[in-house]
């Protein structure tokens, strides 16, 4: 017996239903056996009849053909459930198509799009299913009757649809339609005009609508309507800003079903749906992991179940045996709930508890008996429970905040202090915990980040500046959410509270940065500049004051990851520091192409010219501190005597310099999403005399014939981050020609040994700790090795690792002396953190300090910090001691 023929011989046992189809539509049957894609084919054939008779006549020939390919094993889960779902999708385009030209003849077919919800979204619909759409509509496209509101037809044309679609007749019906998932359904329309949905969706949507959202689809009718819908509202889905209440919502939706809903308990009666460790469970596993990654992981947010479990798995976020272990569940499941709606074409998920029923249905899976039907899923149901329940993280017994003393405050140095604080916050003292639901979330995590502060090297330090954090918060609900579902994110915070106060203050303003914090990579490498370049300038920022937001939100969030990976010991400080100049130069190049497409779309090109940056000191080395700003030059090729060829014509001169204000401001000005970075201009040829934009030639002769000493000096670590490369190359010519060019060695010592002397008078060290600005700090290693590249022409890099490295190689400098920079500079990145004002760090720190400059406790470091400033020192003093010779 064939495959085919042994399906058909349970179904005719087993299955009144698929019986009944058997006998009236042998042609399937008879394809079947030759091929099963030919049978759905045939299947999709429209027959004679009005349109709901065709309807309802493919509709069972539809149903007849995948079962006989489910139950003969020809097709997998996946082809089926597809194929439930494309019929779906085809029944409405036909209705639709009718309803239209029913109301208004002849009418194109558009203005009217069905969103598909649940598992039709997702292209996993159910053997006997109804179907979740929601109707929207264009006004302005929407055939309509005169003098009829486009509204009222909207509702007429659905209306008819959903007459089409689920009236029964003898040939039965074509789906059960649910209108119930559109936005306050008890109030609405059955169609809503697009921009009403919007609004709802960005406005006023609730948890679960969030939820429901990852398997939506644009599914039918116009579905460049719909597309155009799902991707506006795309960030109300997929938010980079978590909320653990709509995850919360999620797991209470469980709790609620477990405890309502009949069924839980496995055996006869067992809700495959509904039931503790069912198909609902593995759905909602995957879909709180989505809510919590999806909006940074585009990959992560397939609406179908197997491919989110798959996709999960691959990114790291659930373990591969447990996405294999629930993906194998869900198919068991699923297939026996199709077995189950099988039987009399009803849409039920329960196993029957009369035995006789029972093994009906075992029969038609191909079992000899019902028992057999509970042993294969007794194992999935307890496995996947288990799972969900370890995910939920019930609560029951959990510690309840009534209280502050006592072992909550056992840790805390002044435990009356640190209880009269939190009791402010009770009591009103900070709007951030004024709400009922901010109060509810706020007792939720108290106990819990009272015991890790407890447990932190100084809890009362660490309290003050969270209690600083609190009073700068405008809202703090989903920041206590969020610290209360994941203990990992809440240890990062107790050591950011504890050590870096850059940080926390940069909290204290942006709570979603911690957001970052939960992606595992926040931990990891910063990207290339042009992977950071690219997600800078995706999403949907099409106006430029959305990509400049966007921005600020990018740099912010990385800025804080790399602080954190110094305060948590996961990269070299120097690592870190190359992030950061990355990190700039992205943003230097997004927001660049932005305002000069903008300025060309009014001013037009100026034919021949390009506008060029050049960045000096830290950021033309390429290694910036979390405070650093960026010098920068702008620069323009081709000739100054051109004009702009647009509408608003300027001079090339006028029209660059324009540009160049406009990028500065873009930079750094503060716009909602904060700050980005304070842009220094001064370095330009002539200083703040010049003009802000100059030619590339006048650069060049400004170099060669007018400049000082110490714009020689800063030239030695510049370095083009914006232009063409033919623009870049010659900009390097020019440094390396000034460079070189001959000097009067006593006039360069006399120039070099007067700047340093006007520094230290100008800004003396902050105190002991300045490795800046101290004696042996960065400052005197900067003008020995600048003074060593101008004397000799030599180790000429903006990189002054690699500067000193060339240098060493010729005997001008120690080998020592690159040792002494790079502790330096570790020293430097991390106090910027630590001790924002280079000040000596608090005791509780300084181990972090030590170990992050590679020292085993703050002695050893302080022995190495001496040892680094004697080297560097060494190295200045031979330049004082020939410039007195001199």
């Amino acid at each position: 017996m064939s495959a085919v023929d042994d399906a058909v011989a349970r179904a005719e046992a087993a299955s009144p239903f698929l019986r009944q189809l058997i006998v009236t539509h042998a042609d399937i049957v008879a394809a079947a056996r030759v091929d099963p894609d030919a049978a759905l084919a045939l299947a999709a054939e429209p027959g004679e009849g009005d349109t709901a008779r065709q309807l309802r006549r493919m509709r069972g020939r539809h149903l007849l053909a995948i079962a006989l390919a489910d139950l003969s094993g020809a097709w997998p889960l996946e082809t089926s459930v597809g194929a439930l779902s494309d019929f779906a999708d085809r029944a409405l385009d036909i209705a639709i198509a009718e309803a239209i030209r029913g109301h208004v003849p002849d009418a194109t077919v558009q203005g009217l799009a069905v969103i598909a919800l649940g598992k039709h979204g997702s292209r996993e619909l159910n053997y006997s299913s109804d179907i979740d759409p929601i109707f929207i509509y264009d006004p302005a496209t929407l055939p309509h009757r005169a003098r009829e509101e486009p509204g009222e037809a909207a509702v007429r044309i659905v209306r008819r649809v959903v007459d089409l679609l689920q009236t029964r007749d003898g040939d039965g019906f074509v789906f059960r339609v649910d209108l119930r998932l559109r936005p306050a359904c008890e109030a609405t329309p059955i169609a809503l005009p697009v921009d009403a949905a919007v609004a709802h969706y960005e406005s006023s949507a609730l948890a679960w609508e969030r939820a429901a959202f990852i398997r939506a689809r644009a599914a039918a009718g116009d579905v460049g309507l719909g597309q155009r819908f799902l991707d506006t509202i795309q960030p109300f889905v997929w938010r980079r800003s978590l909320d653990f209440g709509a995850i919360g919502d999620l797991r209470a939706l469980t709790r609620s079903i477990r405890s309502h809903h009949k069924g839980q308990m496995f055996g006869p009666g067992y809700d495959l749906k509904r039931g503790r460790g069912g198909i609902r469970e593995v759905e909602f596993y995957a879909q709180i992991h989505q809510l919590i990654h999806g909006g940074r992981d585009p990959a992560l947010r397939d609406g179908a179940t197997l491919p989110a479990l798959s996709a999960l798995a691959k990114a790291g976020w659930i373990g591969g045996d447990e996405a294999a272990m629930l993906g194998d569940a869900y198919r068991l499941y699923r297939t026996i709930e199709h077995r189950l709606q099988m039987i009399d074409d009803r849409q039920t998920h329960s196993l029957p508890v009369d035995q006789a029923a029972l093994d009906d249905v075992a029969r038609l899976h191909g079992l000899a008996a019902g028992d057999e039907l509970l042993d294969l899923l007794r194992g999935p149901v307890a496995a996947v429970g288990e799972a969900y329940d370890a995910l939920d993280g019930e609560t029951e017994g959990r510690p309840t905040s009534d209280t502050t003393g006592g072992a909550e405050l056992a840790g805390f140095a002044d435990p009356e202090a640190a209880a009269a604080r939190i009791e402010r916050w009770r009591s009103g003292g900070v709007r951030a915990i004024r709400s009922p639901a901010a109060v509810s979330a706020f007792e939720e995590l108290l106990p819990d980040i009272l015991a890790d502060l407890a447990r932190a090297p100084d809890p009362d330090a660490a309290l003050a500046r969270l209690d600083i954090v609190l009073g700068r918060l405008s809202s703090g609900i989903n920041l206590f959410r969020l610290l209360d579902a994941q203990p990992a994110v809440r240890a990062l915070l107790v050591d950011i509270l504890s050590h870096a106060p850059t940080l926390a203050d940069a909290l204290a303003l942006q709570p979603a940065l911690i957001d970052r914090l939960i992606d595992r990579t926040a931990l990891g490498p910063v990207p290339g500049t042009t992977a950071l370049a690219v997600e800078m300038a995706s999403g949907r920022a099409t106006d430029t004051e959305t990509l400049l937001d966007r921005v600020r939100h990018i740099v912010g969030e990385y800025r804080f990851a790399l602080g954190t990976q110094i305060v948590e010991g996961a990269s070299d400080p120097i690592d870190v520091a190359a992030g950061y100049g990355r990190l700039a130069e992205a943003a230097i190049a997004v927001v660049a192409d932005r305002i000069i497409a903008d300025f060309e779309a009014a001013h037009g090109r100026v034919t021949g010219c390009e506008f060029v940056i050049f960045a000096l000191g830290r950021m033309g080395g390429g290694l910036l501190t979390h405070a650093s700003d960026l010098d920068l030059v702008y620069l323009f090729t081709g000739d100054f005597s051109g004009e702009s060829d647009g509408a608003r014509p300027l001079g090339a001169t006028h029209y660059f310099n324009r540009l160049g204000q406009r990028l500065t401001a873009a930079l750094s000005v503060p716009t909602a999403a904060g700050g980005l970075y304070e842009i220094d201009t001064r370095l330009r040829p002539s200083g703040t005399q010049g003009p802000l934009v100059t030619t590339v030639e006048s650069l060049a002769r400004y170099q060669r014939e007018s400049a000082w000493t110490w714009e020689h000096m800063a030239l030695a670590r510049a370095r083009p981050v914006y232009g063409s490369a033919a623009a870049r190359a010659a900009l390097a010519d020019i440094v390396t020609a000034t460079l070189r060019q001959p000097r009067d060695r006593a006039v360069l010592l006399a120039d070099v040994v007067k700047m340093r002397g006007d520094i230290a008078t100008h800004k003396p060290p902050a105190g002991p700790f300045d490795v800046k600005l101290g004696t042996g700090g960065l400052v005197d290693l900067e003008f020995a090795v600048h003074f060593a590249q101008l004397a000799n022409g030599a180790g000429l890099s903006p990189d002054l690792r690699v500067a000193i490295d060339a240098l060493a190689v010729t005997g001008l400098v120690e080998p020592a002396l690159g040792e002494a920079h790079d502790l330096l500079t570790r020293l430097l990145v991390t106090l910027r953190l630590v001790a924002p004002d280079l000040g000596e760090p608090v005791p509780a720190s300084r181990d972090l300090v030590a170990r992050a400059c590679g020292a085993t406790e703050w002695p050893d470091l302080l022995a190495r910090l001496d040892v680094a400033r004697q080297c560097v020192s060494r190295h200045w003093n031979a330049v004082l001691t020939e410039a007195g010779d001199a």
